[in-house]
């Protein structure tokens, strides 16, 4: 029965199986999350050294590079799925494709004006869909589905506070004195996430909105981790519930061994004695 239920958690987590298009499939996921680590670490290298991204022909060519991968990982698993859950993968995917669009990219081609504030968001969203990769990859290598869940909403929470963090100082920091460096910065998204606030008070727009992202999905994800912990104690308990039961049994099966036999000897020593 384990055994089965092993099988089938395997099949909803991987769902190509480990044939051929299952092995193609997951070499394109790790190739988005390699792709997606170094698109993080180009990002983060351009704000802590005060590089403008739209003048960094090296940075727009590789965000390009990564967002026509990321369409062809989408386009892939589509022309791998079966012909009845294209639909299907269609519907519960299309953000993927959206998000893989490489909009930066279109922005500066066509000579687009926006706010700095609205570059400097746009520029992130080849990351969300990173992200996803992110989560997908941690899903898989999880022990159980309960476990699976956890870790994926709990480097949500982490990639979104990093994120949020990078885009707060890169505002904050030439206008508000009380964001001298980014760990100040990255100290103030934690805060926000917890919900506890800080003293630190936000000056531009950005800044004011990721105040109040990062609070509302402090409210959604922080009980998860109450949740996820009480199904373990809960867990454990039915664990220690069957090996005591168990124990239980093991012993009174031996007494009952035991009191046969003496039983037996005393039926015996009875009738030898008659």
């Amino acid at each position: 029965m384990d055994w089965v239920d092993n099988n089938k958690l395997a099949d909803c987590r991987n769902p190509y199986g480990d044939g051929w298009r299952g092995r193609v499939l997951d070499t394109a996921h790790w190739i988005v999350l390699v792709l997606s680590v170094l698109l993080i670490v180009f990002i983060s290298y351009d704000t802590f050294k005060d590089i403008p991204f739209l003048e960094s022909r090296s940075y727009m060519l590789f965000q390009l590079t990564v967002c026509i991968v990321f369409m062809a990982d989408f386009f892939l698993e589509l022309a791998l799925a079966k012909e009845g859950d294209r639909r299907d993968y269609v519907k519960g995917r299309w953000i993927y494709l959206l998000l893989s669009v490489p909009y930066l990219n279109i922005i500066d081609g066509f000579d687009l004006s926006l706010s700095e504030e609205a570059l400097y968001f746009v520029r992130f969203v080849p990351l969300a869909r990173g992200g996803l990769a992110l989560v997908i990859v941690l899903n898989y290598i999880s022990a159980n589905k309960m476990t699976g869940i956890f870790v994926s909403y709990l480097s949500i929470l982490l990639l979104c506070t990093y994120f949020a963090a990078l885009i707060f100082y890169e505002r904050e920091m030439p206008v508000n004195p009380c964001v001298p460096d980014y760990w100040s910065a990255f100290l103030w998204c934690c805060l926000q996430t917890t919900t506890l606030g800080s003293a630190v008070a936000p000056v531009t727009v950005a800044g004011k909105v990721i105040s109040v992202v990062l609070s509302f999905m402090g409210i959604m994800m922080y009980p998860l981790f109450t949740v996820y912990l009480s199904t373990l104690l809960l867990k454990s308990r039915a664990v220690l519930n069957i090996i005591n039961f168990r124990d239980n049994n093991v012993k009174n099966g031996a007494n009952r061994i035991v009191n046969g036999d003496v039983e037996g000897q005393t039926v015996a020593h009875s009738d030898k004695n008659d």
